[in-house]
Order: C-alpha cells, then structure tokens, then sequence
C-alpha cells in the first residue's frame, strides 16, 4: 500500500513543460518585468564583471578614502595583524582549551560550525573585536550579518568599509537590502495595533519584489556585495532566477521567513533544485531556521538535503543566543543542542543574536533587536553609541563559549579563516 501511494507523488515531465512556457513566454510580464531590471545592469557576464571590480580591495579603499578616511587606518592595521600572523592559530586555541589532550584528538572537521554573529551594524566595532581576540587569545567569528540601513551604511562609507574588512579577515558577509518589508511597503501595518496583519510576514507587497531585485543589482555591482537576507518567498524566487541567469549572487533565508518544520524547508529545497545550475549550485546558500525548530527538524531536512546534492551548498544557520528584548522569551540558549547535533549534521552555523543568558539579564541596556532600525544619528545623540558597542562585544563572547564547548567535545568550528590558520 506505501509504495502504490509513494508513486503516485511522482511529477510527470508535462509538468515541467507547462513550467517552461511561463518562464519562456514573451507576453508574460512578470517576467518581462524581471528581466527589465537585470537589463539595466548589462548583461549576466558584465554584471558579474562589475561586481568582480567593485569587490577589490583596491577600489573599496578608495571609497572609503573619500567618505571616511579614518577608517583606512584601522583597514591597515588588520591586515598588518593579519600578515603577522598576530591571532591565535587554530592548534593554539585548541591547546588553550584541552592542554595535551588537544594532540591526541581526532577533531571532526566534516561537521565544522562556522561561527556567526548578528548583528555587525558599524565599522568601528571591528577593531575593538580583533584587538581583544589578540589580548584574550579568543576567536574572530567566521560569519558576520548586518542589519542597518544600506543608504545610510552607503553614505558614511562603513559599507565599503565592512566589506573590505571582512575580505581582509577571511569572514563572510550578509546584508540586509532596504526593501526587507520594514520600508513602509505596506501602508497598512504599523505597531502593535496592527500585529495581526504581520502573521503573514510584514512582506514586500506589489513592485517592492522588484525593488528588492534592483537594490540587490546596485549593490552587487558597486560595492562587491554579494549575500543578501532573503524575507519572501516572491524574492526568493527572483533571487534562483537571476542566478540561473548567470548572474552569482547568493542569499540566505532570514529567520523572520518562519521556516520552523521540515515540509517548509522542502518546498523550498524543491525549488532551489527547479533553478540549480548544471553544476549543480544555487544561490541558496543559508538557511536560518525559525527558533522554534529542535534538532529532529535539522536531521530531517538533512536527509533531503543531502539527497538534492546540497549538503556543501546550502548551510543551516540555527541561533544558539538572540537578543534579549522583543524577539523571543528569555530565556534562550540552544548551545547544548548545538553540541549534541554537531557531530552528525553537517554545514551548521551556530548564529549569535545575543550574548549569554547570565550576561544580558546583568547589563544596564541589554541587547535589543530594535536597535538594528535605528538611525545612526539617533543611537549617538541618545547616548546608546557605547551601549550598543557593548552589546556586540557581548555577542562575539557569546560565539566564543559556543567554540570553547564544541571544542571541549572534539568538535570543529570556522572562525575567521585569515586570521585563526
């Protein structure tokens, strides 16, 4: 009976036909109206050609020299830090750790959890960060994720900043585009009074999916921007066409999409496969769980995961911490989960949106996820500059209790790759 009703799941072949007539059809505008906006931008070959120039070091610097050269000075020093090889090495951090057993154990490198935090708003926190974790012998995240306004970021060059920063130190970078449905897209939500009207996801109603595209577009070809959170599941699918077009932009599915179950996370792996590349890649590459979600749901969709071929290519991205106001009930901590499902589910990241539990509940201004809507100006004249600062700091102390622990039991972790061989 289980295999007479598993065949008749199969999908025949003149479905995907009917697919490509949607996707080809010269009359069907909203195609039409997607390809428009890639053709403002050149071709797929120029477009990739752009943000390989705008991606140079070289070309960052500059940016940065004309909005804000005091920032060259700190990119300096990172990589003089870097290049003098002045960060704990991997080995040395392992010793720190476990002392002489660190020699005899076998660490699980297959299973390695990059290290992740959110959110990295502002370029002045990087160095106060890479100059503890040489004082303190600490790690660097391997993963960092920002929040702030992108015209703002823009504008005072902490986004070109950041990006050459983060090359520098080997981490990866996600941004988050101005078009993510907090934008005012809708007309018709606004606070707590209108919170039911959120329980569909705050959107990106009408043109905005387009918006999104073309913002996406922008910063892909002038600052070398190429992670983006992905909020929709209309700018998802803008995001697996592009790519399919050629174009190598990669996104990650943001936790306020609410993928809390495995059957979620497989409609959305289907349609990844749908719009893969012939070699077998998607823009897809993270994919941050609601925090709802336990480790049977991870070991679940790691099966299907592996079986579509994306095992390497599409990371689970799972908050151990989160910020300790209006986001989830505190307290959260999911650190010994991590350890528990880390030696068996591959491509983890161990994503910090808080500091500790026992740090948080202590501090004057705990961390806060409406602090990442906040004007820059608004946070230095409020008098939360320092406070937010502290905030971060607290989140990488967080990532380094979660490497300590998956190190205590023989576990691997991604740090900043530059700078911990």
């Amino acid at each position: 009976m289980d295999k007479d009703l598993r065949k008749l799941l199969a999908i025949p072949t003149d479905r995907l036909d009917a697919i490509n007539a949607v996707l080809l059809d010269p009359g069907e505008k909203v195609m039409n109206d997607f390809l428009a906006i890639v053709a403002k931008y050149g071709s797929p070959e120029e477009i990739n050609r752009k943000h390989r120039e705008s991606r140079k070091l070289d070309h960052l610097m500059k940016i940065v020299q004309d909005r804000a050269p005091g920032h060259v000075k700190d990119l300096k020093w990172l990589m003089e830090q870097r290049d003098s090889a002045a960060f704990a090495s991997v080995v040395e951090y392992r010793t720190r750790v476990l002392g002489d057993r660190a020699k005899a154990m076998n660490f699980a490198d297959d299973f390695a959890v990059t290290l992740e935090v959110s959110a990295l708003q502002y370029f002045p926190w990087i160095r106060p960060m890479c100059e503890r974790a040489i004082t303190d012998r600490s790690l660097v995240p391997g993963r960092f994720i920002a929040v702030r306004k992108m015209k703002e970021s823009e504008e005072d060059g902490d986004l070109p900043a950041i990006v050459a920063a983060l090359d520098i130190i080997g981490s990866s970078f996600v941004e988050t585009l101005d078009t993510k449905g907090t934008d005012g897209s809708n007309p018709h939500l606004g606070g707590p009074a209108t919170i039911t009207g959120y329980f569909g996801g705050i959107g990106q109603p009408n043109e905005h999916a387009l918006m999104w595209l073309d913002e996406f577009l922008y910063y892909y070809t002038n600052y070398g921007v190429q992670h983006v959170l992905n909020f929709n599941a209309g700018t998802i699918l803008l995001g697996f066409l592009l790519y399919r077009l050629g174009v190598d932009i990669q996104f990650k599915i943001s936790v306020f999409f609410g993928s809390d179950n495995p059957y979620h996370a497989l409609w959305i792996m289907l349609a990844a496969k749908l719009f893969s590349r012939d070699d077998g890649t998607s823009p897809l590459i993270g994919f941050n769980w609601s925090n709802s979600i336990n480790n049977q749901t991870m070991e679940l969709t790691a099966q299907f995961r592996e079986a579509l071929g994306f095992e390497k290519v599409i990371r689970f991205e799972h908050h151990i911490v989160e910020t300790w106001k209006n986001i989830v009930i505190q307290p959260y901590d999911r650190r010994l989960e991590l350890v528990e499902i880390a030696d068996h589910v591959a491509n983890i990241a161990a994503k910090h949106e808080g500091g500790d539990v026992a740090v948080e509940q202590t501090r004057a201004y705990p961390s806060d996820i409406l602090d990442y809507f906040r004007d820059k100006k608004e946070v230095i004249e409020s008098g939360d500059w320092e406070n937010l600062r502290l905030n971060f700091m607290d989140k990488v102390d967080a990532c380094n209790k979660s490497a300590w622990a998956l190190t205590e039991k023989g576990l691997s972790f991604i740090a900043a790759q530059n700078l911990h061989k």
